[in-house]
């Protein structure tokens, strides 16, 4: 039966849902399609790209996602209900499968523009209140196939078509930046671990040859032996100590939540949920935002650019770096050095997995200075670090600006959404047509 748009009045006019089913969690990490369940959807909706896993279990083809392809929750752990009705689209390059917790929509004989307006209709606010509202449920939310599939859908109309194809622009972009912003912190990284993990100019000059892809310059700040230390071998004239010894290291504060006028000023306040998601690295803005007299009263601290953040409680190891003064709450430690905001950023995240393996606490996993105290690194002298800074720099200035455009766009893209339901919104009106 040909696609007829004057018979879709609700989302079940336009799919039908195919369930996922459980997994052996044996068969984590084995070769097979990516596991897309709540972990790789976004609050509210949108892909989460970090922590995912293969499966190497059964996958028939009827459980199978490919780029393209839409898939949402109709459960969610929590009262938030952030999660609860969120849909995806899966990317490019990624071959999934569903679990118990997600299911498919299965949309056959659907023009793309239709299927492109389904899922922005999905991401709508108006639609993630219809989700709450129809949830089911006390501790563990859910939503029913059918208040899913009743959800109504405006006609496409010009305006709506219009505003759809800069919503996808604006995906477009976004997907763009990070994907760029991913490629410059891994070459930042790659570099990092070549001069301060695996040592290769010191290793070059020891047999006798050139650091390759080095300057003379750069070359010459390298020994060419190395030394023993309690760690094993390491350059001649570095040295082996606590992060500590070498970074400082602040904690943060909450001010008093019962007191209004220490809450929703200018001064942007972070806590575990700001942290970036992916390769992002920097953190631009907050959820929270406190005022001069909340920090006065706080144990906050106003904190420079450049400096590191560390998630030590409940979700620990997160790291973001500040690009403008900020403050940070009790869950985090900031810590900066003089050998550079960059240097000391690589440093702390190549030993994430060492303190996420070291935490303390019962109940939460907790990262404390004793913990930090018995982070070991290998240092080298001032200068080594500050080449490093200097050349890694652009990147994370580009990656930086990366960010910036991503949350601008962001702002853009959350201000067209209800428009989707209205159909009021004038695209030339906003300016945005040139996204």
């Amino acid at each position: 039966m040909a696609f007829d748009p004057d018979q879709v009045e609700c989302v079940g006019d336009l799919a039908s849902l195919q369930r996922g089913n459980t997994y052996k969690s044996k068969l984590l990490g084995f070769p097979g399609p990516i596991l897309l369940g709540l972990a790789s959807i976004e609050r509210g909706g949108g892909f989460r790209s970090d922590n995912l896993k293969t499966y190497g279990g059964d996958s028939p083809e009827k459980l199978r996602l490919y780029p393209g392809d839409l898939y949402v929750s109709l459960k969610d752990v929590t009262q938030a209900a952030h999660l609860l009705g969120a849909v995806v689209r899966v990317p490019e390059g990624v071959r999934g499968r569903l679990t118990q917790d997600t299911v498919k929509l299965v949309i056959p004989g659907v023009p793309s523009d239709w299927k492109a307006y389904l899922y922005w209709l999905l991401r709508t606010p108006e639609y993630r209140a219809y989700c709450k509202a129809n949830s089911m449920g006390t501790t563990n939310l859910s939503l029913s196939r059918e208040d899913f599939l009743s959800f109504p859908v405006p006609p496409l109309s010009m305006a709506r078509q219009h505003a759809v194809t800069v919503l996808e622009s604006i995906e477009s972009r976004i997907n763009h930046n990070r994907a760029l912003a991913a490629n410059l912190e891994a070459i930042a990284r790659r570099l990092f671990k070549s001069w301060f993990v695996d040592f290769d100019p010191v290793r070059a000059k020891a047999t006798g040859e050139k650091p390759p892809g080095l300057a003379d310059d750069i070359a010459a700040l390298f020994p060419d032996r190395f030394v023993g230390s309690e760690s094993g071998e390491v350059p001649e004239g570095w040295v082996y100590q606590p992060i500590t010894s070498i970074a400082s290291v602040l904690s943060g504060g909450t001010p008093k939540r019962s007191a209004t006028e220490y809450w929703d000023g200018d001064i942007p306040w972070y806590s575990v949920v700001d942290a970036p998601k992916g390769s992002d690295t920097f953190v631009v803005q907050t959820s929270e935002y406190i005022t001069q007299l909340g920090l006065a009263k706080s144990a906050a601290k106003l904190l420079p650019a450049g400096v590191t953040i560390l998630s030590a409680r409940g979700t620990v190891g997160k790291l973001a770096l500040t690009c403008g003064p900020m403050t940070i709450n009790q869950s985090c430690y900031a810590m900066k050095c003089d050998l550079g905001d960059y240097f000391t950023y690589f440093t702390i995240a190549q030993s994430i997995e060492w303190l996420k393996q070291n935490v303390h606490g019962a109940v939460f996993d907790t990262i404390t200075k004793a913990t930090l105290n018995g982070m070991m690194v290998v240092t080298p002298p001032r200068k080594v670090a500050l080449a490093f800074e200097v050349i890694v720099k652009p990147l994370m200035l580009r990656i930086e600006t990366s960010v910036r455009e991503c949350h601008i766009l962001l702002s853009i893209r959350n201000l067209l959404l209800p428009s989707l339901i209205s159909g009021k919104l004038r695209i030339e009106e906003q300016g945005l047509s040139n996204v």
